[in-house]
């Protein structure tokens, strides 16, 4: 991300507020660049096209820039930006009469899991995580298109609000609370979200790195 501004996710609110009360353009482009991807991700889950979700986020932020001065930091500055852009896209897909709300998608109990023994435990610093990545985790693909690809992939195989909450968590960095605060729902809803969400995913992985050689596989090869 281009700028001076650092991670705006984790800075300040009240510092951060004054900034873009004061018109500074580059704490705004900054805050455009890192949080419009989520933005239109939850957009799309309420409108019937990608280009309409653009366009709720581009009405989102207006709206942000517009309101500033009702902003009181009751809530974080992320969760009020989220609650105009949901207001925003459901307002546009009842416009666009093919609106999906949130809450009234199948049930978050369906789908795949795996041995919960798998995943850290509550009493875990990291609970929720996995315990242990798939074996032989080649470190110079890790971060390459192609697993963004297999993860890409398995998102959209998800039920949508197992992917919203993946997304959110694994993707956009929200906490456990922040995610149960800006979706509204509870502590133990988010944790089986993610947990069946993420079950999914670490499949599609486990077998794309199960086809790919180690680098020391890789070294007798050559």
């Amino acid at each position: 991300m281009g700028g001076t501004l650092e991670a705006p996710e984790r800075s300040d609110d009240a510092a951060l507020v004054t900034r873009l009360r004061a018109g500074d353009e580059e704490t705004f482009a900054a805050l455009v660049d890192a949080w419009s991807s989520w933005m239109l991700r939850l957009a799309r889950e309420h409108v019937p096209s990608a280009s309409v979700a653009e366009e709720v986020v581009q009405e989102t932020w207006l709206a942000v820039l517009e309101g500033l001065d009702r902003f009181r930091g009751e809530a974080s500055l992320r969760t009020w930006v989220y609650r105009i852009l949901v207001n925003q896209a459901k307002q546009r897909g009842i416009r666009e009469r093919r609106t999906v709300p949130f809450a009234s998608l199948a049930p978050e109990d369906d789908g795949p899991t795996v041995d919960p023994a798998r995943f850290r435990g509550a009493g875990d610093p990291y609970p929720g995580g996995w315990r242990q990545f798939p074996e032989e985790w080649p470190e110079q693909v890790a971060l390459t298109r192609e697993v963004r690809e297999v993860v890409t992939v398995a998102l959209t195989e998800l039920p949508t609000r197992q992917r919203i909450v993946v997304a959110l968590r694994d993707l956009d960095g929200h906490t456990a609370d922040e995610v149960c605060d800006l979706l509204d729902i509870s502590a133990g809803n988010q944790r089986v979200l993610l947990h069946r969400g993420r079950a999914v995913v670490r499949t599609h992985l486990e077998r794309y790195f199960a086809g790919t050689p180690s680098r020391s596989e890789v070294s007798d090869d050559v």
